[in-house]
């Protein structure tokens, strides 16, 4: 029964606000970063390529993957394709990439490429927040 009640409360999270809460712009995602003490996710993306389609079709829809994006980081998204304003240091030729950053704008690592399934992804997210928390203190 408590299985069955889990199952349906994640599914009307789902249909119900179930949307990444993303930033308008790089700018305003770091900003927000610094005031909520935060790391930004910053994806570079481009509605022409499959594997951005891939990457934001599924693992971007997956409901774990959303609530920790909401919860723990401060979320971007930027399209190519529209001549977004943001470092062109941090394009790195290809698409789509997933770049993890802290307050202060400097890369935690090197991003993630292509269209990463929700359980890696998950991996990464956990791996990042570890280590973020551990530069705050």
């Amino acid at each position: 029964m408590m299985r069955f009640f889990l199952t349906l409360m994640l599914a009307v999270s789902v249909a119900f606000g179930g949307d990444i809460k993303w930033e308008k712009d790089y700018a305003t995602a770091l900003k927000q970063s610094k005031k909520v003490g935060k790391p930004v996710i910053f994806i570079i993306s481009s509605h022409k390529c499959r594997y951005c389609v891939q990457l934001e079709t599924t693992t971007l829809k997956d409901p774990k993957i959303i609530q920790k994006l909401n919860d723990e980081y401060v979320s971007v998204i930027v399209y190519m394709d529209e001549n977004p304003l943001f470092p062109r240091d941090l394009y790195v030729g290809g698409t789509p990439a997933t770049w993890f950053i802290k307050e202060d704008g400097e890369p935690m690592f090197e991003p993630l490429m292509g269209a990463i399934d929700a359980v890696s992804f998950n991996k990464a997210l956990d791996v990042v927040s570890k280590e973020y928390k551990k530069t705050k203190k």
